[in-house]
Protein backbone atom coordinates (compact mmCIF):
# COMPACT_ATOMS: atom_id res chain seq x y z
CA UNK A 1 0.00 0.00 0.00
CA UNK A 2 1.21 3.02 -0.66
CA UNK A 3 1.98 5.83 1.81
CA UNK A 4 -0.39 8.68 3.13
CA UNK A 5 0.66 11.12 0.69
CA UNK A 6 2.90 9.42 -1.81
CA UNK A 7 -0.03 10.17 -4.79
CA UNK A 8 -0.22 14.26 -3.61
CA UNK A 9 3.51 13.79 -4.28
CA UNK A 10 3.84 12.21 -7.48
CA UNK A 11 1.11 15.14 -8.94
CA UNK A 12 3.20 17.62 -7.39
CA UNK A 13 6.32 16.44 -9.37
CA UNK A 14 4.27 16.13 -12.42
CA UNK A 15 4.72 19.25 -14.92
CA UNK A 16 1.25 21.52 -14.78
CA UNK A 17 -0.80 20.63 -17.97
CA UNK A 18 -0.22 23.61 -20.23
CA UNK A 19 -2.97 26.60 -19.91
CA UNK A 20 -4.92 27.97 -22.76
CA UNK A 21 -4.00 30.77 -24.47
CA UNK A 22 -6.27 33.37 -24.22
CA UNK A 23 -7.37 36.70 -25.32
CA UNK A 24 -4.98 39.61 -24.07
CA UNK A 25 -8.01 42.09 -24.50
CA UNK A 26 -11.41 40.11 -23.35
CA UNK A 27 -10.04 36.77 -22.21
CA UNK A 28 -11.43 34.73 -24.27
CA UNK A 29 -9.82 31.20 -24.98
CA UNK A 30 -8.01 31.21 -28.26
CA UNK A 31 -7.61 28.36 -30.62
CA UNK A 32 -4.62 27.06 -32.55
CA UNK A 33 -3.52 29.87 -35.10
CA UNK A 34 -4.91 32.75 -33.50
CA UNK A 35 -4.43 36.47 -34.54
CA UNK A 36 -1.89 38.53 -32.99
CA UNK A 37 -1.54 42.65 -32.49
CA UNK A 38 1.68 44.17 -31.97
CA UNK A 39 2.33 46.86 -28.76
CA UNK A 40 4.11 49.42 -30.11
CA UNK A 41 4.90 50.90 -26.75
CA UNK A 42 6.02 47.65 -25.29
CA UNK A 43 7.47 46.11 -28.34
CA UNK A 44 5.54 42.79 -28.19
CA UNK A 45 3.05 40.64 -29.37
CA UNK A 46 -0.47 40.29 -28.14
CA UNK A 47 -2.84 37.09 -28.68
CA UNK A 48 -6.17 38.19 -29.50
CA UNK A 49 -9.37 36.50 -30.91
CA UNK A 50 -10.75 37.55 -33.96
CA UNK A 51 -12.86 40.21 -33.21
CA UNK A 52 -10.30 41.98 -30.94
CA UNK A 53 -8.13 42.38 -33.58
CA UNK A 54 -10.56 43.45 -36.27
CA UNK A 55 -10.89 46.67 -33.21
CA UNK A 56 -7.50 47.50 -34.43
CA UNK A 57 -7.55 47.34 -37.83
CA UNK A 58 -8.11 51.19 -38.45
CA UNK A 59 -5.07 53.31 -38.25
CA UNK A 60 -5.05 54.85 -35.07
CA UNK A 61 -7.32 53.07 -33.32
CA UNK A 62 -6.07 53.20 -29.32
CA UNK A 63 -3.92 55.47 -30.23
CA UNK A 64 -2.08 53.67 -32.75
CA UNK A 65 -0.34 51.65 -29.81
CA UNK A 66 -2.02 48.20 -31.19
CA UNK A 67 -1.79 47.25 -35.00
CA UNK A 68 -3.37 43.94 -35.83
CA UNK A 69 -1.11 41.78 -37.66
CA UNK A 70 -1.89 41.06 -40.90
CA UNK A 71 -2.13 37.41 -42.69
CA UNK A 72 -0.24 38.63 -46.29
CA UNK A 73 2.68 36.42 -47.72
CA UNK A 74 3.90 37.80 -50.68
CA UNK A 75 7.20 36.19 -52.90
CA UNK A 76 8.88 38.26 -55.62
CA UNK A 77 10.22 36.00 -57.71
CA UNK A 78 12.35 38.61 -60.17
CA UNK A 79 14.39 39.67 -57.04
CA UNK A 80 17.71 37.79 -56.31
CA UNK A 81 19.99 38.53 -54.03
CA UNK A 82 23.72 37.28 -55.17
CA UNK A 83 26.68 36.92 -52.98
CA UNK A 84 28.03 39.71 -52.76
CA UNK A 85 25.20 41.45 -51.53
CA UNK A 86 24.23 39.14 -48.92
CA UNK A 87 27.69 39.27 -47.93
CA UNK A 88 27.23 43.25 -47.84
CA UNK A 89 24.35 42.72 -45.01
CA UNK A 90 27.26 41.34 -42.48
CA UNK A 91 24.57 39.11 -41.12
CA UNK A 92 26.40 35.68 -39.32
CA UNK A 93 23.68 33.19 -40.02
CA UNK A 94 21.71 31.93 -43.01
CA UNK A 95 18.64 33.86 -41.92
CA UNK A 96 17.20 37.10 -40.76
CA UNK A 97 14.21 38.89 -40.71
CA UNK A 98 14.07 42.99 -41.24
CA UNK A 99 11.62 45.41 -40.23
CA UNK A 100 10.43 48.83 -39.59
CA UNK A 101 10.01 50.41 -36.00
CA UNK A 102 7.87 53.48 -36.23
CA UNK A 103 8.56 54.46 -32.39
CA UNK A 104 12.66 54.53 -33.08
CA UNK A 105 11.77 55.19 -36.51
CA UNK A 106 14.58 53.04 -37.87
CA UNK A 107 15.12 49.34 -39.53
CA UNK A 108 15.92 46.23 -37.27
CA UNK A 109 17.11 43.13 -38.13
CA UNK A 110 17.14 40.04 -36.17
CA UNK A 111 18.17 36.56 -37.00
CA UNK A 112 17.16 33.08 -34.59
CA UNK A 113 19.89 31.95 -32.23
CA UNK A 114 19.66 29.78 -29.23
CA UNK A 115 19.24 33.10 -27.35
CA UNK A 116 16.36 34.16 -29.20
CA UNK A 117 16.23 36.83 -31.40
CA UNK A 118 19.61 38.70 -31.95
CA UNK A 119 19.88 41.98 -33.26
CA UNK A 120 22.51 42.72 -35.52
CA UNK A 121 23.53 46.04 -37.00
CA UNK A 122 22.23 47.48 -40.15
CA UNK A 123 23.38 50.47 -42.40
CA UNK A 124 20.76 52.66 -44.01
CA UNK A 125 23.08 52.67 -47.04
CA UNK A 126 23.46 49.23 -47.01
CA UNK A 127 19.93 48.94 -46.76
CA UNK A 128 18.95 50.99 -49.55
CA UNK A 129 21.53 49.38 -51.86
CA UNK A 130 20.46 46.04 -51.57
CA UNK A 131 16.78 45.98 -50.42
CA UNK A 132 15.50 49.34 -49.96
CA UNK A 133 14.79 49.94 -53.52
CA UNK A 134 12.58 46.00 -53.96
CA UNK A 135 9.44 46.39 -54.30
CA UNK A 136 8.66 44.04 -51.07
CA UNK A 137 10.33 46.88 -49.76
CA UNK A 138 8.01 49.08 -51.14
CA UNK A 139 4.93 47.31 -49.49
CA UNK A 140 6.41 46.89 -45.91
CA UNK A 141 4.14 47.88 -43.04
CA UNK A 142 5.58 49.10 -40.04
CA UNK A 143 6.08 47.10 -36.98
CA UNK A 144 3.36 44.04 -38.15
CA UNK A 145 5.93 42.89 -40.94
CA UNK A 146 8.99 41.71 -42.35
CA UNK A 147 11.14 41.05 -44.74
CA UNK A 148 12.09 37.19 -44.40
CA UNK A 149 15.79 36.14 -46.24
CA UNK A 150 17.25 32.97 -46.02
CA UNK A 151 20.31 31.99 -48.07
CA UNK A 152 20.97 28.34 -48.68
CA UNK A 153 22.38 26.19 -51.71
CA UNK A 154 23.76 29.48 -53.30
CA UNK A 155 20.54 31.00 -53.67
CA UNK A 156 18.15 33.74 -51.45
CA UNK A 157 14.86 33.48 -50.53
CA UNK A 158 12.84 36.88 -49.58
CA UNK A 159 9.25 36.91 -48.42
CA UNK A 160 7.48 39.44 -46.97
CA UNK A 161 5.14 37.93 -44.29
CA UNK A 162 3.74 38.52 -41.24
CA UNK A 163 5.83 39.56 -38.37
CA UNK A 164 4.51 36.92 -35.73
CA UNK A 165 6.05 34.17 -37.69
CA UNK A 166 9.52 35.39 -37.69
CA UNK A 167 9.23 35.13 -33.67
CA UNK A 168 7.59 31.63 -34.25
CA UNK A 169 10.84 30.62 -36.02
CA UNK A 170 13.08 31.97 -33.69
CA UNK A 171 11.04 29.63 -30.55
CA UNK A 172 11.43 26.56 -32.98
CA UNK A 173 15.13 27.95 -33.60
CA UNK A 174 15.87 28.14 -29.74
CA UNK A 175 14.03 25.16 -28.92
CA UNK A 176 15.49 22.95 -30.81
CA UNK A 177 19.08 24.34 -31.31
CA UNK A 178 22.22 22.09 -30.57
CA UNK A 179 25.69 22.80 -31.17
CA UNK A 180 27.15 25.32 -33.05
CA UNK A 181 25.41 25.13 -36.37
CA UNK A 182 21.98 24.33 -34.74
CA UNK A 183 22.20 20.57 -35.50
CA UNK A 184 19.99 18.42 -38.08
CA UNK A 185 16.19 18.90 -35.83
CA UNK A 186 16.89 22.46 -36.01
CA UNK A 187 17.89 22.28 -39.95
CA UNK A 188 15.00 20.15 -40.21
CA UNK A 189 12.57 22.99 -38.39
CA UNK A 190 14.19 25.37 -40.60
CA UNK A 191 13.29 23.23 -43.91
CA UNK A 192 9.58 22.72 -43.05
CA UNK A 193 9.31 26.45 -41.62
CA UNK A 194 10.03 27.88 -44.95
CA UNK A 195 8.76 25.27 -47.17
CA UNK A 196 5.01 26.46 -45.53
CA UNK A 197 5.85 29.92 -45.73
CA UNK A 198 7.00 29.13 -49.51
CA UNK A 199 3.45 27.65 -49.94
CA UNK A 200 1.71 29.85 -48.20
CA UNK A 201 3.42 32.86 -50.07
CA UNK A 202 1.62 34.92 -53.47
CA UNK A 203 4.14 35.76 -56.06
CA UNK A 204 4.01 39.75 -56.66
CA UNK A 205 2.04 40.57 -59.92
CA UNK A 206 4.47 42.66 -62.39
CA UNK A 207 2.29 45.99 -61.56
CA UNK A 208 3.32 45.42 -57.73
CA UNK A 209 -0.42 45.12 -56.37
CA UNK A 210 -0.50 43.46 -52.90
Amino acid sequence: MARPGTALLRRLREPAPPQPERCAFCGLQLPPGHRHVVDTEERALACTCTACAMLFQQPGAADGRYRKVPDRCLADPAHELDDTAWESLRIPVSTVFFFRNAVLDRLVALYPSPAGPTESELDPQTWEAVLGGSRLAALLEPDVEALLLRRAAGRSQCFLVPIDICYELVGRMRLHWQGFDGGAKAQAELEAFFGRVQERSRALPEDGAS
